[in-house]
């Protein structure tokens, strides 16, 4: 099944396309040939650049772009990336809920307060006694 085809026109330097047509009759190679393996090259190029990929994902990320661009640009398996960490900063964490409220101090510690004694001086006033 062959790819669907858009044409596209666009107006480029005079200079640019005469260099072009030396180079894709040197290769013996169409025009069209030439720009989409440039097109090609460069759209991967892009997507190993650190900047560009920092600035897709801030489009992303932002809203500007959606899920589809992401994964025609990245891949997938990137793109999936990309969207598990959007629904994640995109979600509220969960507050915990206590069902009766917090219990008052003397419920919690069952109306037995724990006192605190300083077990060395005791221990120490005890080896002082045994002198």
């Amino acid at each position: 099944m062959a790819e669907e085809r858009t044409r596209v026109d666009f107006n480029a330097p005079t200079s640019l396309v005469e260099r072009a047509d030396s180079v894709v009759e040197i290769l013996d190679i169409s025009r069209t040939r030439l720009l989409i393996d440039a097109l090609e090259d460069e759209l991967e190029e892009l997507a190993t650049n650190e900047e560009f990929r920092r600035r897709l994902s801030d489009a992303y990320y932002d809203g500007r772009i959606d899920y589809d661009t992401v994964e025609s640009v990245l891949g997938r398996e990137e793109a999936l990336r990309m969207k598990l960490l959007r629904e994640s900063i995109d979600r509220a964490p969960p507050e915990p809920q206590l069902e009766d409220g917090l219990p008052s101090d003397d419920a919690f510690y069952d109306d037995d307060l724990p006192e605190w004694t300083d077990s060395q001086s005791s221990e120490s006033s005890d080896d002082e006694s045994h002198a």
